[in-house]
């Protein structure tokens, strides 16, 4: 099966080694996505905000590989303080209200920058 990859610039892409998503036949993954732009954190302080842009990231990793929103069967949000919880689903709401993935959002001790609040996989399926 043919493999294609979508790389967002992030500056760990290369030296962990991994892609923002990749599609494999009608597979889609996408690799953990936070608020990160340019080295920068978007949203800062804001678990709605940087959730927000973390989806807007994986929409356009997404539509490049040829699929859309509605084609995420699953979410995994990875969060620093689950008492936010009301916050970042909100946010993952107004994204997925109709079209409602299987979803897990669970506590995480630390991120990659101790300024991100929420990290978000998704997986889609094209047929």
């Amino acid at each position: 099966m043919h493999k294609r990859q979508v790389f967002t610039g992030s500056p760990w892409e290369p030296v962990v080694g991994y892609c923002r998503a990749v599609r494999v036949g009608g597979r889609i993954e996408v690799a953990g996505t936070t608020a990160m732009k340019d080295g920068e954190v978007v949203g800062e302080g804001s678990p709605y905000e940087q959730t927000k842009f973390a989806l807007q990231t994986i929409e356009r990793a997404l539509r490049e590989l040829g699929a859309d929103m509605s084609h995420v069967v699953r979410t995994r949000m990875f969060v620093t303080d689950i008492s936010q919880w009301e916050e970042i689903g909100r946010a993952h709401g107004e994204f997925f209200k109709d079209i409602r993935p299987a979803a897990t959002m669970v506590e995480v001790r630390a991120l990659i920058d101790p300024r991100l609040l929420v990290e978000i996989e998704a997986e889609a399926i094209v047929e």
